[in-house]
């Protein structure tokens, strides 16, 4: 591997193939559009429930960006560092999925 597509060079940035990338910023456009909304039902005094039902699927859709982000993290960045003896990365890897979990 060349240093250009590293995955996770010594700048700590991730190249993504464009099929990826154009999923991720498709996934959160629409959760964009999804928190404009909620605002919009908030000014709106609109019921309770309903909002909430919304803050509920805005949740899912980012748990679902960042089920992909995390996959693609390990299959790539985590696995390189542990392949080159950097047993840091289970550490971070770590501590990153619990804030995940919360």
């Amino acid at each position: 591997m060349d240093d250009q597509n590293q995955c996770c060079s010594s700048d700590r940035s991730t190249p993504r193939t464009d099929k990826i990338k154009s999923n991720l910023v498709s996934r959160l456009n629409r959760v964009e559009g999804q928190i404009r909304g909620i605002r919009g039902m908030v000014e709106k005094d609109v019921y309770c429930d309903d909002i909430l039902n919304q803050i509920a699927a805005v949740q899912s859709a980012l748990n679902a960006v960042g089920k992909i982000l995390l996959e693609g993290h390990m299959k790539s960045c985590v696995m390189e560092r542990i392949q080159q003896g950097d047993s840091e990365v289970i550490d971070e890897l770590l501590k990153t999925m619990n804030k995940l979990m919360k």
